[in-house]
């Protein structure tokens, strides 16, 4: 039974165009994936570097190098339970979890829904797509280019400068999407109530992290037409606790959580506290989303773009049409 390293590696992904944020572009992301084995059955897990923490691949790469050696002995459950005293969360940490969760699924031949506590197979999801962040004609335009795409969802990259300019020319463009928009913490200086009555007039449905981690208190007393939802400020599942009276949903994502693990327990506690659940993700491929969307069968929200924003994907990838994401049809 015991688990030995097949792999630990770096792979660089080309972006489809580019991703802009609030904080920078990107032409390409870095990923880290593991590779586990046990008598012969291999587990594969993927991982995306949280850039605010100041991870990158190799780092990560080298973290799952240091942790692997320590699980020798164990089955693929002890082993996720190790890892997660191990190394905290994370990108290393969401690859090695979700590669266990796979080793264990491939040597019980039953599915990973079904190990998760899931109620049935996986359906297909109605899931986000990222309009990058850019002056408002070209989100305009870009937006337009989505819903004529067959993209029912959008999610809008802001700035705190100029967003209502931005969302008011993509509604132009895109009268019958549905938006949502991503403020990542920069609204501090704002005032919240009136962006966010702004922004319901538009038709937006949410607004995901108007405030800096940390300054989520500014939100104390605002009562907005529509629900704000952490997401920085919320990695694991602890944070409930602190954020929650804040914050109408939460936006869950594996490498914040540091794995499928993890992701789980935030979600049952957002359950219990009355919140939201949206289930998103950084760039990414389809093996790093395959076990984000056991989870997206349990979310209000979701943001699954990540394959759908690179310039191409693993093969037997999940299948992104109409708006939709599609279950595998085969191992990503």
């Amino acid at each position: 039974m015991a688990i030995q390293l097949k792999s630990a590696r770096v792979e660089r992904w080309p972006v489809a165009g580019e991703f802009v944020i609030a904080r920078g572009a990107q032409d390409h992301v870095d990923l880290v994936v593991a590779e586990l084995q046990s008598e012969g059955v291999i587990g594969r897990g993927e991982g995306t570097p949280i850039y605010y923490h100041g991870e990158d691949a190799a780092g990560c790469r080298d973290a799952i190098l240091r942790v692997v050696p320590h699980l020798a002995g164990m089955d693929a459950v002890q082993a996720r339970a190790a890892v997660q005293e191990l190394l905290d969360a994370g990108a290393a940490r969401n690859a090695l979890d979700c590669a266990l969760w796979d080793l264990e699924a491939r040597q019980r031949g039953a599915p990973l829904w079904q190990l998760a506590g899931c109620d049935g197979p996986p359906a297909q999801r109605v899931t986000a797509i990222t309009i990058s962040l850019a002056p408002p004609d070209r989100m305009k335009t870009e937006a337009a280019a989505a819903v004529a795409d067959g993209w029912r969802l959008l999610k809008l990259k802001l700035t705190g400068e100029g967003d209502l300019a931005r969302v008011e020319s993509v509604r132009d463009g895109a009268p019958d999407a549905r938006l949502i928009v991503d403020a990542n913490g920069s609204w501090a200086q704002l005032d919240l109530l009136s962006e966010a009555e702004a922004f319901a007039e538009l038709g937006v449905e949410l607004i995901e992290q108007p405030v800096p981690v940390g300054a989520d208190a500014l939100l104390d007393g605002v009562y907005a037409p529509l629900p704000f939802v952490a997401d920085e400020s919320c990695q694991i599942a602890a944070d409930i606790a602190r954020i929650g009276t804040f914050y109408d949903g939460v936006n869950i994502k594996l490498d914040k959580a540091g794995g499928l693990t993890e992701a789980l327990r935030i979600a049952d506690a957002a359950d219990a506290a009355g919140l939201g659940i949206m289930v998103g993700c950084m760039l990414s491929t389809s093996l790093g989303i395959a076990p984000a969307f056991v989870l997206a069968q349990r979310a209000q929200w979701v943001d699954l773009d990540g394959p759908a924003l690179l310039a191409r994907d693993r093969e037997q990838g999940f299948r992104f049409d109409d708006g939709l994401i599609w279950p595998l049809s085969g191992p990503a």
